[in-house]
């Protein structure tokens, strides 16, 4: 027997086009699986290039429970490492953005220099060898402004997705953007439940009212409802404004420019610009949104105004970390070109209801009575995908794990 044995008996129980069988919810042993065999092996949105604008500039976060650090060096080059000192493994760089000429561990002050080699490591013994101790490096790759890492030694490929997703962000300017809010939240259910919550809009016109007055709740897989042709007439406006419209998809991620509800130019509480200072001025800054999402945890909309990122980071069986992002241009001055207030109010609202939907599933779920449904064809299509992806990618992974 493997260590994942029953993940297997799991993933093999699971019926097509159906919600997934109550221990991958539920157990430690699904958690410890998908932390390795999923985040682990996955493309993972760890933030923006803005965050890190200058040499010393660090993102220090946590990855499927590994802590990771991004960083820009001396040369302007960005680079992320595994945030385990190579002397006992403490954290190097605490959570959080920071800016240091050096990497020094708080521990036993052993320093790195922004290339992650070991430079001072005091009281070692006369045959201690440096260059045997630099930071494990990880993969790290800019994607018009957007930074994702993948912690596997051997990273999927990510040619097609940062070449279909990049013209669609480009016109948005993401290098000169800066972040002017972050937000994180508890939800007491697993990081599936939460993620498949975000990715469908069946529940978006009764819980989500004020979501509903900018989102067109009622669109189908891929956003391709199409109300007496205002979608055609949209993509017609954006090409003559020379901003594509895509859309691109693959295996783990789905990126598409699409229109807002009549009349609407941003996703806020009433459907207007949060911001004066627009990233993008083409069309007036009426341009819908860039939605794009990567599997296994986050979304993304970039509107003409600012740039809202979703990432979902398991904490435990029945506890996941949200972290809601809002970015604007560089230039745009709170209290002048925006209110936060105003810029924060749609997600956080929708945030806190989408708490409680999770957590309610979670109690569901954890029922003797709980046995899998099936999934709206129309509505859910993209929790099918994701279900559907996190399945194939558990049965290959297991694969690789059983041979090693």
């Amino acid at each position: 027997m493997t260590e994942f044995s029953r993940v297997r008996q799991w993933l093999h129980d699971r019926r097509p086009g159906y919600a997934l069988p109550q221990p991958l919810y539920i157990s430690q042993e699904a958690l410890a699986f998908d932390l390795r065999a999923i985040f682990a092996r996955s493309w993972v949105l760890a933030g923006l290039e803005c965050e890190i604008p200058a040499p010393g500039a660090a993102l220090a976060l946590t990855v499927g429970g590994s802590p990771i650090v991004v960083l820009r060096d001396r040369a302007g080059t960005i680079r992320a490492f595994h945030n385990s000192c190579r002397h006992r493994g403490a954290m190097v760089c605490p959570p959080g953005r920071s800016q240091r000429p050096v990497l020094v561990c708080p521990y036993h002050q052993w320093t790195y220099d922004l290339t992650g080699k070991l430079v001072a490591a005091r009281r070692m013994q006369a045959n201690f060898d440096p260059s045997a101790h630099h930071l494990r490096p990880i993969h790290v790759r800019n994607v018009a402004g957007v930074l994702y890492v993948c912690l596997a030694d051997d990273p999927p490929p990510i040619e097609e997705f940062a070449s279909g997703l990049a013209p669609l962000l480009a016109p948005h300017d993401l290098p000169n953007a800066k972040l002017a809010h972050e937000a994180t939240f508890i939800e007491k259910g697993n990081w599936k439940l939460v993620m498949e919550n975000a990715r469908e809009c069946y529940h978006c016109a009764v819980r989500h009212p004020d979501l509903a007055l900018t989102f067109p709740t009622e669109v189908k897989a891929h956003f391709a409802a199409d109300e007496a042709g205002r979608v055609a007439r949209f993509e017609e406006r954006m090409e003559r404004a020379g901003l594509p419209v895509g859309p691109t998809m693959g295996a783990w991620w789905q990126a598409i420019r699409f229109p807002l509800n009549e009349g609407v130019t941003s996703m806020t509480m009433d459907g207007k610009h949060a911001v004066q200072r627009l990233m993008v001025e083409a069309e007036a800054g009426d341009i819908g949104s860039v939605r794009f999402a990567t599997e296994p945890n986050s979304f993304c909309h970039a509107l003409a105004d600012h740039l809202f990122v979703f990432t979902a980071e398991p904490t435990g069986t029945q506890e996941t970390l949200v972290t809601a992002r809002w970015y604007v241009h560089k230039e745009a001055v709170e209290g002048v070109d925006y209110h936060l207030e105003t810029l924060v109010a749609l997600w956080l609202t929708t945030n806190k209801q989408d708490i409680e939907l999770v957590e309610n599933n979670q109690c569901g779920v954890n029922s003797f009575g709980y046995i899998p449904g099936p999934y709206s064809e129309e509505a859910e299509a993209l929790v099918g995908r994701f279900t559907d992806w996190y399945c194939a990618e558990a049965g290959r992974a297991l694969s690789v794990l059983e041979r090693s």
